[in-house]
C-alpha cells in the first residue's frame, strides 16, 4: 500500500488548498469547462510539485477537481501526466508566458 505523502498533512498546504477551493467556488474546474457543476473534492498541482517544487504553494498552479477528473490527469501506474494533464500544463504555460519546451523537458527529467 502506498504511503500518504506528509506534504498533504502540512498546515501550509491545508491553507493554500482551502484558498484554491474557495477561489474556484468549490466546483470542479474541469467539469465546469464542459458545463457540469460538480463539487470539487481535491486540489491538483498543474505543474507537478515533484518537478516544480518552486510552484507548489502558488495558487495559480492549483485547480479544484473531482477525484474522477483528477485521475484523468495522472497515469496511476507510472505517475506521469496523461495527455489531458499535459493539455492543462500547456494551457497554463501559455497563460503565464512560460517556455513550454523547458517545462516539457523538465517533466521528462532532462
Amino acid at each position: 500500500m502506498k504511503q500518504a505523502d506528509p506534504f498533504y498533512k502540512d498546515s501550509r498546504w491545508e491553507r493554500v488548498r482551502s484558498q484554491a477551493l474557495r477561489r474556484d467556488g468549490y466546483v470542479c474546474q474541469q467539469s465546469k469547462r464542459y458545463g457540469r457543476m460538480v463539487s470539487a473534492e481535491m486540489v491538483h498541482h498543474i505543474l507537478p510539485r515533484e518537478y516544480f517544487p518552486e510552484y507548489q504553494w502558488s495558487l495559480w498552479n492549483l485547480i479544484s477537481l473531482t477525484s474522477k477528473e483528477h485521475d484523468r490527469l495522472h497515469d496511476r501506474v507510472t505517475g506521469h501526466l496523461t495527455d489531458e494533464g499535459m493539455r492543462l500544463v500547456r494551457r497554463l504555460a501559455l497563460d503565464r508566458g512560460f517556455d513550454l519546451m523547458k517545462i516539457e523537458a523538465r517533466l521528462r527529467g532532462e
